[in-house]
This record gives structure tokens, sequence and C-alpha cells, in this order.
């Protein structure tokens, strides 16, 4: 029996169970219970301590490992929970000794110290038909609300090189869509001889991979998007037409107070920049719904700002205080505000997405299928197929109909 994995957060988490899988599974881990947890809000917090409890009671005498963000930025939180067996930090997870038995039950180092990411080489992801890339970790940046950077360290960028052998490498195995990652993507490059950027690296892969079909950014900060990258973005079919932004508010007195680097107006220029020259292209953002101070009138902008910019995919998070940063120390909205606040937006949500999935309707798009029925389109839009289909393989399909949250499909 091998060790189960519980991952829980970011992209990047789901690169580094894959990697933890490899280790434990060298290390001959089998009646065990890895737990990687993620940091971003006390819900995801609550979570993970929820599904370790679970985990004890399914298997009691499992060893329960703990990880990631949560366990970085707060080890005491889970060393005090009698259900747990080791605690290892961010950057220990990454290590295959770590996971050796006999080892101390809590190892966890500074994570501020490091200065750069190794790299890991995996073959896939367990049960998904994309494969994410560690191009980056960790971030420079603090936003007054983000916990992250404390659980992830400083910014450090893999080398484009190793990069792209990993891609190749994935492709040579039968991965039709690559999705680069990382904390903080779009400061890839700039602790690296030469500070390249994001946009040049998928110039390089695009250029030294061409059989990779499909190539797909995770969430970039606007304003760090360089002329390489726009240009990657708009010219070149096989970046897919999907960019997620971090965009967190609508306001700019909330954005000031959340030391974001952009503006409203920016928002707008960017995402009209980029309609523009590639008009099928589909926008998502992360939205904080209720950060402290907000008045109605606020929060209204971040609402509006859904339908000013045309977004499709919406990810609102209800604002979480998180200990340590400077928003927790700002004057606090009441909790029913907040979950009312967060309810509007996310209705907001779905009705954008709705009339973004309806106006496909007729088109011929090529399609991943993620599962035998289910499928992604270019822009991220889910699908239902009517027939199964090969997971992991590429469709072309016409759009017959709009559900709410997916489309329907059938073979070309």
């Amino acid at each position: 029996m091998s060790a189960e994995i519980l991952t829980f957060g970011c992209r990047l988490n789901a690169v580094e169970s894959e990697i933890m899988r490899g280790h434990a599974a060298a290390a001959g881990l089998t009646d065990a219970v890895i737990v990687n947890t993620c940091a971003v809000t006390s819900e995801a917090v609550r979570q993970a301590r929820q599904a370790i409890r679970k985990a004890r009671r399914e298997r009691p005498n499992a060893d329960i490992i703990v990880t990631g963000c949560a366990v970085q930025t707060d080890p005491g939180l889970f060393a005090a929970m009698p259900e747990v067996t080791r605690l290892l930090g961010n950057a220990e997870k990454r290590n295959a000794e770590s996971f050796a038995r006999g080892g101390a039950p809590i190892v966890i180092s500074d994570i501020m110290e490091l200065r750069e990411t190794a790299s890991h080489l995996i073959d896939g992801l367990a049960d998904r038909a994309r494969t994410f890339v560690e191009v980056q970790n960790g971030c420079d940046h603090r936003c007054t609300f983000c916990i992250i950077p404390f659980g992830r360290g400083p910014s450090r960028s893999v080398p484009a090189g190793i990069v792209i052998d990993q891609v190749k490498r994935l492709v040579d195995r039968g991965i039709n869509e690559v999705v680069l990652t990382g904390v903080d993507l779009t400061a890839y490059g700039a602790d690296l001889p030469g500070a390249p950027s994001l946009g040049s690296l998928v110039q390089r892969i695009v250029k030294l991979v061409p059989d990779l079909p499909r190539l797909r950014l995770s969430s970039i900060d606007g304003a760090e998007a360089d002329r390489a990258l726009i240009e990657a973005i708009v010219g070149e079919p096989r970046v897919m037409p999907h960019v997620h932004l971090s965009l967190q508010a609508g306001d700019d007195m909330i954005l000031k107070r959340m030391k974001r680097r952009h503006t409203r107006a920016d928002a707008h220029r960017l995402v009209e920049r980029l309609r523009a020259r590639r008009p099928e292209i589909a926008f998502g953002a992360d939205l904080i719904a209720g950060f402290p101070t907000e008045t109605d009138e606020m929060a209204e902008n971040t609402r509006e700002m859904v339908d000013a910019l045309g977004l499709a995919f919406v990810h609102v998070f209800p604002f979480s205080p998180r200990p340590g940063t400077p928003a927790a120390r700002m004057p606090q909205l009441e909790g029913r505000t907040i979950k009312a606040r967060a309810k509007r937006l996310r209705e907001t949500a779905e009705d954008a997405l709705a009339r973004h999935l309806t106006r496909q309707i007729g088109r011929t798009l090529t399609l991943l299928v993620e599962q035998e029925t289910s499928a992604r389109a270019p822009d991220f839009s889910p699908v239902t197929l009517t027939a199964p289909a090969a997971p992991g393989t590429l469709l072309a399909a016409r759009i017959t109909d709009a559900l709410p949250r997916s489309l329907i499909a059938e073979a070309a």
C-alpha cells in the first residue's frame, strides 16, 4: 500500500505532492498519510486540521506526516495535535531524506534563508490530464493580507534550460498540456544571471519544444507582465488564450491598502490590450470580499469590475485575517458583512461565467479530455462530452449547448 497524499491549496502544492509521492515510495513508506497544507485562509487551515483528524480515525496506526505553508507559518498549531506523527517544513518536504523512517518529529528550517529552488523531474500528476511545471517559488512582495511569503520564502527561479528539459521530458511521455506555475510566476528570472523574464522563458519553450501542443500559464501579476509575455500570449497559438490575473480588488483605495502594485485602470488597460489582439481570450481573477475598511461603495467597485473587464472565471475569497500580517491589525468588518459581500460577488461571477459559456455555442474547439466525459477548452471553459473519450487526449469537438457552469460538446 502506497502512502496517501492529501493536497490543499495551489498548483505548486500539487507539484510538490507528486514529488513527495516519489520520495515516500523510495523510502518505503506504506502505512502513511502525508498532508500538504495551505495557509492562504483560515478556512484552508481548518480543512487541513479536519483532514488530519479524519485520517487518524480511519487509519489509527498510520504515520501522519504534515507539511506545507500552514506548517511553515504556524508549526505550533500542528505540533499540538496528538494525531500528527511528524512535521516537515516547506523546504524539507522536497528532500528525499526527510521521508526516511526514524527522523526527528519536527524538521522545519528558516524558509527565508533559501536562495534557490531545486528542480524535480516528475512524469505527470496523478489523476490529471495536464501537468504543472514549477518555474518559480517564493515571493518578495508584501501584500498586507498575505502570509504566503513567510511560508514560501524569497522569490527564486528555475533556470530556463532545466525548465525546457522538463517540458521536453513530459512531451516525450505523451503529455499534451503543460502549465507553468509558481508562487509569483511573473517574478520569474529576476534572481537568475541576466534576469530573463517570464515572457522570454515562454518564447523559448515554444521555440525549443515544437511538439508541445498546449502551454498554459497559472496566475500572473499584471504589474510584472512585460512586452515579451504579452507578445507570447497574443501571438502564439500554442499558448492558451486564458489569463488568470491576481487582481484582488477593483477599488483603488483598497488596492492601496492591500499594497498591490496596480490600479483599477492598469487592470483595464492590460485586459483591453490583450483582448484587442486576441479576441477569444478569457480572463479569470482572484478577488477578496470584505477587506478591512471596505465600504459598500468600495465593494461595489470590485463587483462591478467583473462585468467591466468581462471576467469569465472568478475565484472569490472572503477576507480572512492571517496572524502576523498588517491587514490583520486593520479595522475588521463583521463576519456577516464579509459573508454577504462574498455571496453577492459570487453571484455576479456565476452570471458572468454563464454569459461567457453561452457565447461559445456553435464553435468548434480542440479540447483536452480530462476524464472520459469531461474536458477543457483552450480558454479553460469546462466541457461535458456527449460521448466518452480517452483522458489526456486532444479532441476536436463542436459546442452544442451551454449549462450555467459548463459547455456541452460532441466530437466534430
